[in-house]
């Protein structure tokens, strides 16, 4: 586990600060100090899952869940910010 991540928790005026898309994943993972790799570790997932997910093509809540757990962020998190939009599906705009 990154340093930093040990050392404080995430507060929620930082994730409200840092935005409520699929990107924002990234950023969360990135201020809390993990690569890819560390968090894949930390959390049991792929690195291609969580990839995955960054890039809004999928969103398991229970893979969110475990990624929440990981960042230590409460564990819904992400389920209301990460869900894939259509266009990222591949499916076109209405």
């Amino acid at each position: 586990m990154p340093q930093n991540a040990k050392i404080n928790a995430l507060s929620e005026p930082l994730v409200s600060e840092i935005g409520s898309d699929s990107s924002s994943l990234r950023a969360l993972r990135e201020t809390r100090g993990y690569s890819l790799e560390e968090l894949s570790l930390t959390c049991g997932l792929a690195v291609g899952e969580i990839e995955d997910i960054e890039n809004g093509r999928a969103a398991d809540p229970a893979k969110l869940r475990r990624i929440a757990a990981a960042l230590r962020l409460p564990q819904d998190a992400l389920i209301a910010f990460a869900a894939p939009t259509p266009a990222a599906q591949g499916r076109p705009l209405a």
